[in-house]
């Protein structure tokens, strides 16, 4: 972990479920040190959020795998905030961190002092990430924020799906909130660094979604025109779907003209290369359901192994509809290392996703697995705030720490 681009950086994580510590993994991927604040009563809601779960090598019950997906390179200790004792302790240790990550509902760390107005007055240089549903300010601030709820108010349902409003298949708001969460992160260690000492960052699942509307939200403000569902098709480009083949249904991404002429070869029909309905793009948005109902007739002709082959000789964009056993089955995943094994504490080993960001000096790390619960409690309080290992013993008889 030492020889990460962030290993200088000491991490403070509040936060539970998943939006804020995906954004601390991520931080802790790059080498910096992450202390994982969980509460005594169990720690981590996501903890047992399966099955499945991973099992215990003692004969029980070990984590879920919901809570590994988001957690390694983190140290976890268990300290009650309720306590005046306990709260102390994390301003001890927020004192001394470069970074914190809460995503406790709005204003609710003022009243144990751990809030970014309290924790400045003795750590001005901290950089303080709060993770909430919407965010410090607006009539909406003092919601709670769920993913569902999110990707439903957000909009991101009215344009997934066909015949009726579908989320996505993956929390997605917390995750891009915490990839958000992770880049706004970096930028104010970089304006520190350049002496513009700590800052607050705001970060709103709302608006993370907001923004995650891209093209959709542009063509509405630009356009007037509120998007629907069209379930796999594509708003702007054609043909940018499935299309049902002999033995299944094959996706075909064509994003150029260039690419469709291509694609009208291969189908055997190369005089939609130049008609003027098809030629360039916005005449096959115009004409989407003339042209993609004759491009479905000729793919069911072929099976899916047979048109990925001859649309990838012509460097047409295509591929399968796979579950997630033929995805970790390719050729490709075993290349690029998109998964490996850590030992999990108790456990054994787990098969874990990799990091994606291909660092060439400063690739991503693996140091330690997703800690059980409070496994570093002394550890972390003897190593940061020289507590003897008597004093972690009566503070945990006191119900302080477990």
């Amino acid at each position: 972990m030492n020889q990460g681009a962030l290993s200088h950086i000491k991490v403070l994580d509040l936060s539970r479920v998943l939006a804020g510590p995906w954004c601390a993994q991520i931080l802790g991927d790059l080498g910096a040190d992450v202390i994982k604040v969980e509460n005594p009563d169990g720690g981590d809601d996501t903890r047992g959020w399966g099955p499945p779960f991973m099992p215990d090598k003692a004969g029980g019950q070990g984590d879920a795998a919901y809570y590994l997906c988001a957690n390694r390179n983190k140290r976890s200790i268990a300290v009650n905030l309720r306590e005046p004792e306990g709260q102390a302790l994390v301003r001890k240790l927020a004192a001394q961190s470069d970074v914190i990550i809460e995503n406790y509902k709005t204003g609710s760390l003022k009243r144990f002092g751990l809030d970014y107005d309290s924790i400045k007055e003795n750590n001005p240089a901290i950089v303080y990430c709060s993770v909430t549903g919407f965010g410090q300010t607006g009539p909406n601030a003092h919601l709670p924020g769920y993913d569902f709820l999110i990707q439903a108010m957000g909009g991101l349902m009215s344009v997934t799906g066909e015949d009726a409003p579908v989320k996505v298949g993956v929390p997605i708001v917390d995750l891009f909130t915490g990839v958000y969460a992770a880049g706004a992160i970096l930028a104010a260690l970089v304006a520190r660094d350049q002496g513009k000492g700590g800052q607050s960052i705001d970060m709103a699942l709302f608006d993370v979604q907001a923004a995650m509307l891209a093209n959709q939200a542009c063509n509405y403000l630009v356009g007037g025109k509120v998007p629907g569902r069209m379930g796999n098709r594509h708003p702007n480009i054609v043909p940018y779907q499935d299309f049902p083949t002999a033995d299944g249904r094959i996706a075909v991404a064509v994003g150029a003209d260039r690419q469709f002429r291509s694609f009208a070869e291969v189908l055997g029909r190369p005089e939609w290369g130049d008609d003027p309905r098809y030629a360039r793009n916005a005449g096959r948005v115009e004409y989407r359901e003339e042209l993609c109902g004759e491009i479905a007739s000729i793919m069911r002709t072929r099976t899916s192994a047979e048109w990925r082959s001859a649309l990838d000789g012509k460097g047409i964009p295509c591929g399968p509809i796979q579950a997630l056993d033929g995805v970790f089955s390719e050729p490709q995943v075993r290349e690029r290392g998109l998964t490996f094994q850590m030992d999990v504490t108790g456990s054994g080993p787990a098969t874990l996703v990799a990091n994606p960001m291909r660092l060439s000096a400063t690739p991503p790390c693996y140091a330690s697995p997703p800690p059980r619960f409070a496994e570093h409690t002394a550890e972390v309080l003897q190593e940061r705030l020289g507590l003897s290992q008597i004093e972690v013993d009566e503070l945990r008889k006191a119900g302080i720490l477990a």
